[in-house]
């Protein structure tokens, strides 16, 4: 069964791209596993990709596999889906049946058995909010670092609650109240993971997202004098893009680069009109890199962004008092 999707964001059947395949139905055994998932969280179906990709990268299909490794293939299906779990013990021996020699890859994935039954603050909202918003949290909750791009809006992670409601309150077709309410307090708790300095994160903002208004000018301030605040913390960089630079330094959407504990579990979430979209394959992620790095060389340095975001401040300030 497809999952829902965030009213806010829109439904999209492209999510988690490569990974399409773990979204489908697949053929349930006579005798239930003890340790099947009716519903994989989005680490436990990265978990399952990536023995997949390890399995196709040795050459073997399903069949094969599960005879190296004492499985049968529905068993192998339904792991390489995140419906079933594992031992550490287990991934070793698929590891090496794979001929697999990456060993931080094997203990990252070692580490991601382990916390397994180490359920996320997120959890306790997953009957209230669709699936978009939970797995937004468990990436940022898992980084190690955390780099976003925002060309139309300030970044989810530094918005006020009066500015992230103001967001929320315009969508099309509107919310009642307290969905908006509900999002919102929502995004203030995911902002602890940056705020409490666990995650260091820098955010490149675009000009235009410093400018176009979500809500009245007091907010609007209020939400300018937050950033302005939270870029001086120790673990949290705000770069600004400005309008100077020629041409579009990046694609139009927002995105996240989730950095995993090693560059191979790294992961990128793009935003776009039509829902939120994930990617974990080399190429793609690679791509992302190579943009940040762009990135890196337009953006101003940080106290000259914090310049840009007063004399945007003053603006708004000398034309609405």
């Amino acid at each position: 069964m497809e999952p829902r999707y965030s009213l806010y964001r829109g439904n999209s059947g492209g999510r988690w791209t490569h990974l399409r395949w773990a979204r489908q139905t697949v053929n349930t055994p006579a005798r239930k596993d003890p340790m099947a998932r009716p519903n994989p969280t989005l680490r436990q179906r990265r978990l399952g990709a990536e023995l997949r990709r390890m399995r196709e990268q040795a050459g073997f299909g399903g069949s094969q596999l599960g005879r190296a490794v004492g499985m049968n293939p529905a068993q192998v299906t339904q792991m390489e889906a995140g419906k079933i779990g594992i031992s550490v013990d287990r991934l070793r021996t698929i590891a090496a049946a794979c001929m697999c020699t990456n060993q931080p890859l094997i203990d990252a994935l070692a580490d991601v058995i382990t916390e397994r039954g180490k359920p996320g603050w997120w959890e306790e909202y997953r009957e209230a909010l669709a699936t978009d918003f939970l797995e937004n949290a468990e990436l940022e909750g898992h980084a190690k670092r955390l780099t976003t791009y925002s060309v139309t809006f300030i970044p989810g992670l530094l918005q006020t609650g009066a500015y992230a409601s103001a967001v929320f309150g315009n969508s099309t077709p509107a919310l009642p109240r307290h969905e908006v309410d509900l999002r919102t307090a929502f995004r203030m708790q995911r902002q602890r993971t940056v705020r409490s300095g666990a995650v260091p994160y820098t955010a490149f903002i675009h000009e235009a997202g410093l400018r176009i208004r979500f809500s009245d000018t007091e907010v609007f301030r209020d939400q300018l004098d937050a950033i302005l605040d939270d870029s001086e913390r120790p673990t949290i960089s705000v770069r600004v893009v400005p309008f100077a630079v020629d041409g579009m330094p990046s694609p139009s959407e927002n995105f996240t680069y989730a950095a995993g504990p090693i560059p191979e579990l790294d992961t990128v979430q793009i935003d776009t009109g039509l829902g939120c979209q994930l990617f974990d394959a080399p190429a793609h992620v690679a791509k992302f890199r190579s943009i940040l790095t762009q990135m890196d060389s337009n953006a101003l340095p940080e106290e000259e962004s914090r310049d840009l975001i007063r004399s945007i401040k003053k603006e708004t300030e000398s034309k609405h008092g």
